[in-house]
Order: structure tokens, then C-alpha cells, then sequence
């Protein structure tokens, strides 16, 4: 079972970085968006959480099968966009992970595990 989701989370611009921030924003948000019409992915979702003392105040959940999300890691276009928040953004972090019917497969999986 691959991974269907990729969680691609941060806390906040690092200091002095913010326009560049901004900017990538928008330019990952085109990227994506294209990604999505060409098929590449099924869905993404940038989210901004409140202020609430935590580490991570603002993610994307891209949604796609998990083949064409391995092949889309590996592409010199998605390095690029990695290496660029790594740069820009304190906390930085990429976490795949499942959902939908994978996640029931995975909580089966789990359910059949549990010590009786």
C-alpha cells in the first residue's frame, strides 16, 4: 500500500525570508494546480491554522494515487520547490501518508493487531 497523501508542512516563514515566502507560495499553489489538471495529482489543500503555540500553523494535503506520488517526488521540478521551503520556511517538513479507503485498509491492519 502506498501512501495516497503527501502533508507538506511548516511553522512559519524564517525571519527575514518572509516575501520570499509569499512568493513561493503562490508559486507552489500554480504548480499544484497544474499537477492537478494534468492528472498528476487528484487534489491539494493549503490550510492556514490559527495561532494556537504549536509548531506547525500552516500546511498542504495533496491527494493523489501513490504511484503518481513516488513519480512526482522524484521529478526535478518537486526537488526544486522542496529545496526552495527548506530554504525559506522554520519547520519545514514532508510526511506521506493515507486516507480515504487506504486508511481502512491500514485500520483493519491495525484492529487485527491489537493484543487481546
Amino acid at each position: 500500500m502506498k501512501d495516497n497523501v503527501l502533508f507538506f508542512g511548516w511553522n512559519h516563514p524564517i525571519y527575514g525570508r518572509e516575501k520570499t515566502s509569499s512568493e513561493h507560495f503562490g508559486e507552489f499553489v500554480q504548480y499544484l494546480s497544474s499537477l492537478q489538471q494534468n492528472g498528476t495529482i487528484q487534489s491539494f489543500e493549503p490550510v492556514f491554522l490559527n495561532p494556537h503555540g504549536g509548531d506547525i500553523n500552516g500546511f498542504f494535503l495533496i491527494k493523489g494515487d501513490g504511484e503518481k506520488l513516488d513519480t512526482l517526488q522524484d521529478s526535478g521540478d518537486w526537488i526544486n520547490h522542496i529545496m526552495r521551503a527548506n530554504s525559506h520556511l522554520e519547520g519545514f517538513g514532508l510526511i506521506g501518508g493515507v486516507a480515504g479507503e487506504l486508511l481502512m485498509q491500514r485500520m483493519e491492519l491495525w484492529r487485527k493487531n491489537i493484543p487481546e
